[in-house]
């Protein structure tokens, strides 16, 4: 019996030192973890370069330019890659900007979106359509304390249908994630 009791504590102390080493080795990781907290984003509504001359199909892609920024919004929060903040207290100001200006290529526009909203970064996003075949989805965020912009993506596609632009969406935070680009 004395034998049994000696090889169990035995056992007992030596899982307890694997513990012990895991926890030193993994603590640090924790304390960082806890000392970087997600950053805020406002994901702005996607907008479309037609270079194609196409007529007659403003509703199709107007609907899909919603689906992949909501596919976006959501997506981004799921792998937690940001906070993404709700866009409505500042509906009234991105109205107005949009009437002006592309907000992708409004030299920096976004950044009073982003204060206002109280966020510490904004996405913009845009389609270009060179043809029905060959299109492009970019995104680009922008740090709203200092206005640079932190982070480029462009994915290209091929047909113009719902199932590839939201593939392109996904492989776009696909990349994100795999790249470590979360809170850029």
């Amino acid at each position: 019996m004395p034998v049994s009791l000696n090889s169990g504590l035995a056992t007992l102390l030596l899982r307890g030192r694997q513990c012990l080493a895991a926890l030193v080795i993994l603590a640090p990781f924790a304390v960082w973890a806890a000392e970087s907290p997600v950053q805020s984003i406002a994901i702005m509504d996607f907008e479309l370069i037609d270079n194609t001359g196409e007529t007659g199909k403003d509703a199709e892609q107007k609907l899909r330019l919603t689906k992949i920024t909501e596919q976006l919004r959501h997506d981004i929060a799921d792998k937690q890659l940001y906070t993404v903040v709700d866009n409505a207290p500042a509906a009234t100001l991105i109205k107005d900007l949009q009437k002006r200006f592309n907000l992708h290529s409004c030299n920096g526009c976004d950044v009073e979106i982003g204060r206002a909203l109280h966020t510490n970064r904004v996405l913009t996003g845009w389609v270009q359509k060179v043809s029905n075949l060959i299109l492009n989805i970019n995104i680009q965020v922008r740090d709203v304390e200092g206005g640079k912009i932190v982070l480029n993506k462009s994915v290209d596609i091929r047909g113009n249908t719902d199932q590839t632009w939201s593939r392109g969406i996904r492989y776009m935070v696909r990349s994100m994630v795999e790249k470590n680009q979360a809170g850029l």
